[in-house]
């Protein structure tokens, strides 16, 4: 009777307030879950083997074995390895900027949906035992009024029954924006943004370091350097999207 009811209910509201895709306007089908179409999704541009075992930049090519890009061999970096969804573009990019600068919440479904999807086909889950999201500075948090890592860490935790680490991780220095920064600049405008809470014990575990985007590294570095140097065996990093550098 309950379930009857609710669906009475939601027709009602379709009928009022219909559904629309996002992006081409259509009006969504009953199945569709999201505020996005099957036709606009079709344009994901989903990230598959081979890619980059660090930084999951794809390549191009016939490729069996694992291998780091010229780019991360280059670099120290502190996690084992780099999980994308999709590619930072189109319909990707757009959802994330939607549900990130402009707080339409309705866009994190499709986020933390990509973000499983990469999670169940590419991570060990055996290997992992909390999920860790990227912190936001206070000030930057009041002001967006949630922080879209923990949102995203909240889902992939739910869904993996993985405990989730919201109180690890601290971001102690309010940086400037990275937008216009290259990949060298990044690295230093977030030196020492980031410090373990004195509560958090993370020695000894292998961790899954979640944020949005994946550009350069340089954010998800500075986090996994703080978790090592404290202890973590492992640093997993799991992303929405994979950005490309400069």
């Amino acid at each position: 009777m309950l379930g009857a009811a609710k669906q009475l209910i939601g027709a009602v509201v379709d009928l009022l307030y219909p559904r629309n895709c996002q992006f081409c306007r259509q009006p969504l089908a009953e199945q569709e879950r999201g505020v996005i179409c099957s036709t606009c999704l079709e344009q994901v541009k989903w990230i598959k083997p081979p890619c980059c075992q660090r930084c999951a930049l794809p390549f191009v090519g016939a490729v069996s074995d694992t291998f780091e890009c010229g780019y991360c061999k280059d670099l120290k970096l502190h996690f084992q390895r780099g999980v994308a969804a999709c590619l930072a573009t189109g319909i990707v990019l757009e959802s994330i900027h939607h549900f990130k600068y402009h707080r339409r919440m309705y866009f994190g479904w499709h986020l933390a949906d990509w973000m499983i999807t990469a999670g169940r086909e590419r991570v060990d889950w055996a290997r992992v035992d909390a999920v860790v999201p990227v912190p936001l500075h206070p000030r930057k948090k009041r002001e967006r009024e949630f922080n879209q890592a923990e949102y995203l860490a909240e889902a992939v935790g739910k869904t993996f029954q993985r405990p989730v680490w919201n109180r690890v991780l601290r971001r102690v220095r309010d940086t400037p924006t990275q937008t216009h920064l290259d990949a060298l600049q990044r690295r230093e405008n977030l030196r020492g943004a980031f410090a373990l809470r004195k509560t958090a014990v993370v020695r000894g575990k292998r961790l899954l370091l979640v944020d949005d985007v994946f550009t350069t590294g340089a954010t998800l570095d500075a986090c996994a350097t703080v978790l090592t140097r404290a202890g973590a065996t492992e640093v997993t990093v799991l992303t929405v999207a994979r950005g490309a550098y400069v």
